[in-house]
Order: structure tokens, then sequence, then C-alpha cells
């Protein structure tokens, strides 16, 4: 989809353009609601907090999670993760991870190395940019307390089979926590038969919803100390934080105009249905592949032949440094992508991309055929001009 002539591929970082309905949902809210949800008894107030159910119920329908209250908001995957690895891990605890993962999850976890937690990253295979579900039933110890793993990389597109791993954790009685970010939208996720006991998503990619809108899915049961504690609107007589969900887990002023967002992006992912989206995303980037597999000069990073995946690719022109591309595509051809190292400098060192990085391609539903074919005709000319 066109925006003021531009071609936006960088929906990994956040997707673009978004629904109407998105948008007139925040409108709506801001100006003819505009109160706290949960913070008083009038009418205005109680409009915000059936507005902020709402949100829940629509993620806990996408997800198949059984009780909308075990879902936390928060500002984006990023919080919710270290919500989670805060809030559960402690020094002795050992914790499973991934070799491409994102720093929402690298981050904190090397954080938490350094305070006393065990860490064990599974390697990613460069070729197939898969991992063997075997390694990690291999690398749990008799202290093992959390698998923690992205669904889908931002820098290969490549789909991890958390169902499998999952299998495995609860076999083990490992909590398992998936970080959705990529996935959220854009592939099934049913928390049940996946066996997650933590699900991280963030709203303003492919659930179509506002930046600083994202939660956490805690199973019930599953012990997370609260990482902020404070005003709830619940148990207000009491200086002690609240022991039920989600108050336990959510405080402050929630973001009620990015959840009246979020619900109609949930709401729109559920009415045109994960599969026809998913159709409509898989053409487009067999389309891309395709075109840029044809383009001398042009290395694609990864597994290409990959059946499931999401529609990311990214690539690098032969003499060209990624940032030189971007500029060009931006400068020249009105084309937005993203260069450099995506947040993901363990995924690039797997893929021997690191530390240049690559040129990063990522497509939405709300994209067409022809802004594809305008990009590949805007990367072969630039990789032309390079051979000149």
């Amino acid at each position: 989809m066109k925006k003021n002539g531009l071609i936006y591929f960088d929906n990994a970082a956040t997707s673009y353009p978004k629904p109407s309905a998105t948008l007139e949902a925040c409108k709506y809210f801001t100006n003819k609601v505009g109160a706290n949800p949960g913070r008083s008894g009038h009418r205005l107030s109680v409009e915000a907090g059936r507005i902020a159910y709402d949100a829940r119920a629509s993620v806990a329908e996408l997800f198949n999670i059984e009780d909308p209250l075990q879902i936390i908001f928060t500002y984006n995957a990023t919080y919710a993760i270290n919500m989670a690895l805060l809030g559960l891990l402690n020094p002795g605890d050992h914790v499973i991870t991934s070799s491409i993962e994102h720093n929402s999850i690298a981050r904190p976890l090397r954080y938490l190395e350094g305070q006393g937690v065990e860490l064990t990253r599974v390697s990613v295979d460069s070729k197939t940019c898969q991992v063997d579900p075997g390694d990690f039933k291999r690398a749990i110890k008799p202290n093992t307390k959390l698998i923690a793993i992205l669904h889908g990389s931002n820098v290969t597109g490549a789909i991890l089979p958390i169902t499998e791993i999952g299998k495995i954790a609860r076999g083990n009685d490992v909590l398992f926590l998936v970080d959705s970010a990529q996935t959220a939208g854009a592939y099934p996720i049913d928390v049940e038969s996946m066996n997650i006991d933590l699900l991280a998503f963030t709203g303003h990619k492919s659930l179509f919803g506002m930046q600083g809108t994202g939660g956490l899915y805690v199973r019930e049961g599953v012990n997370v100390r609260p990482l902020i504690r404070g005003g709830t609107g619940s148990k207000s007589e009491e200086d002690i934080q609240p022991n039920f969900m989600p108050d336990r887990l959510e405080s402050g002023t929630p973001n009620t105009p990015g959840l009246a967002a979020l619900a109609e992006g949930v709401k729109f992912v559920l009415t045109e249905g994960i599969l026809k989206i998913r159709s409509h995303e898989e053409g487009l980037i067999k389309q891309l592949v395709d075109g840029l597999s044809a383009i001398d000069g042009v290395n694609l990073v990864g597994d290409m032949t990959l059946d499931c995946r999401l529609p990311v690719v990214s690539f690098n022109v032969k003499g060209l440094l990624p940032s030189e591309v971007g500029q060009i595509l931006d400068e020249k051809y009105d084309i937005m992508v993203r260069v450099g190292i995506h947040c993901a400098p363990w995924a690039h060192q797997t893929m021997d991309t690191y530390p240049k990085g690559t040129i990063r391609t990522s497509l939405s539903y709300l994209n067409e055929s022809d802004e594809v074919e305008r990009f590949l005709n805007a990367v072969n000319e630039i990789s032309k001009k390079r051979r000149t």
C-alpha cells in the first residue's frame, strides 16, 4: 500500500499504514472518552474500562487464552519479556535460549547471567536457519527453570518449531516463554496446543495497533514477581500490591487510547483471518525472493527455500554497505527499508553478517505486488550501477 508516494518495507520494526478502524478507535477514545479505566465510578471511567477489557478479550480470542485477565498490558514486547525474565529467574536458575535472539531477550538474559543465572544458547544452523528441538531437551539440567525463545526471526524470517519445543518444556516441568513480536497477527498462535506458559506480544507490528502497546500472557499458576508496583484502582485502601491478576502485574495509568486501537487492530486480524493474511504475504515473499535471486550481485541471507517463514528477507549488495543501499533506496526511490544489525547481534553472528549487518525488507498484509516490483527494479538499478 502506497502512502504519500512512499513504499514502506519496514514492517518488522512497526507496521505502516494502519487499518482505518485502528485510527478511528484511537480518535474516538481521545475525543469522546478520555478517562482512566478502573480509577473512578463515573460513566467515562466505566467506558474506558470496557474498552480496555475489550482489548484483553480480543487478544485472548486470537491466542486461544481462556481467561483474558491473565493478559497483562505493557508498552511493548520488550517490557513484557523483561517482566517475565526478571520476575521469574533467580541466582542459581538455568535458562535456555537460542543463538538468534533479539536484544529484547539477549540483553536481559546477559544482565541476569551477571547476577548468577546460568545461560545456555542453543545453536541455530546458519544454512537452514533452524534449531533442533532435541538440542533444547539435551540442554535441560536439574536447575533449568525456563526456555525463552523468539517465535520468528526479525533477521532471517525463519519461524522456529515452538510447538515441539513447548512439548519438551512441559514434559520436563520447565516454563516456556515465547517472544511473538514478529509472529503475533501474522502466524497462528495457540497457547494451549503450543504449551506456552508466557507469551510476550507487541501491538504495533502485525496486530496493527499503535506504538506503546503490548502485553504478556501468564498462564494461571505461574508466579511472576511484579516489576512495577503502585496504583491499580483496586484495593486502594491497602499499601501493598494486590495479589490477583491482572492488577498484580499491571500498575499505573495504561495507554488506553492505544488499547482502543489495539482492540480494533486485533479484530481486523480476526476478521481477515490468519490464513488469508499468510496467503497474501506468502505470495509477496515468493515474488520478492524470486526477484532478488535473479539480480546479479545480490546475496540473500538465510534459507530461501523455507516453506514456513515470515515476510522478512535480509540481503546485501556486493560492493556496497547496507547503509549505502538503504540511503539510495530512501533518497532516490522513496522506499523505506531497515539496514544494519536490527537489534539482533546474536543472529548476525550466527549468520556471519556481523558487524556490517544486512538490508532488511519486511512486508505486511497491507503491501501490494506492484510495490515489490518497484522495489526489485530499484535494487536491480543499484546493483547495475555498482557494476559499471
